[in-house]
């Protein structure tokens, strides 16, 4: 199965020097756990109507599809917004949460396995100044683009791009060879799954230590709890 964005409309694009656009190869792998900490580090970037938007992956949480208690697609469950988490890696899963936020996830594996990885935070890098439009802030402070309401609405992301693929012009990653040392990768329970049981402590959210950008709590996992 593969499931496109339908207003998609993709034109050439010169890439800044050093950054290599993630391949399909990248997301298609089994492991969404070892994807989610391999994001940290990479850039999001969004370019539509021709406005460029970036910034640099900080946090971020896998979502393991039906064993997952956490995950949409729990169980197998395949709705009309879920749909897109069955198709090939490489695929945005934009959904709308709370009334208000647009939350972007990266969806990965093979097709019908819906796994999928939440963007939690970003630090800016390209577009301050339209992100700062986007989201009615007045400074660039942490706050622009720190946890993933706000990550999502700097750079322009919506429900209207659940669908894209990833490996377009229009909304992507890439890598400019930015590497995050191992001893600054921080794993613990993911934010705000408390309904998941025991499924909630495990440590499927990772950020980079001591960046501001970082959001929710600080902690480390439980030294009782395994990776």
């Amino acid at each position: 199965m593969q499931v496109t964005g339908g207003t998609q409309k993709d034109e050439p694009m010169q890439l800044p020097e050093g950054w290599q656009q993630l391949p399909e190869s990248f997301y298609t792998r089994n492991d969404v756990v070892q994807i989610a900490r391999e994001l940290l580090g990479k850039i999001l970037v969004s370019r539509f109507d021709g406005v460029l938007t970036a910034g640099r992956i900080v946090e971020t949480e896998a979502y393991n599809g039906v064993i997952d208690r956490a995950s949409h697609a729990f169980g197998g469950r395949r709705t009309k917004r879920t749909e897109v988490m069955y198709a090939n890696g490489g695929i945005a899963y934009v959904y709308f949460t709370y009334g208000m936020h647009h939350l972007f996830n990266v969806v990965t594996n093979k097709a019908d396995v819906p796994n999928a990885v939440l963007i939690r935070a970003l630090e800016p890098l390209i577009g301050i100044e339209e992100m700062l439009l986007r989201t009615g802030k007045q400074k660039a402070d942490y706050t622009l683009t720190k946890g993933p309401g706000n990550a999502a609405k700097a750079l322009g992301i919506t429900t209207k791009h659940t669908g894209y693929s990833l490996l377009g012009n229009q909304l992507f990653i890439v890598d400019d060879g930015y590497k995050v040392n191992e001893e600054n990768i921080i794993a613990t329970p993911r934010i705000g799954v408390a309904y998941a049981k025991e499924d909630a402590l495990l440590p499927y959210r990772f950020y980079i230590k001591d960046n501001k950008y970082v959001s929710g709590k600080k902690m480390k996992m439980p030294s009782s709890k395994g990776g």
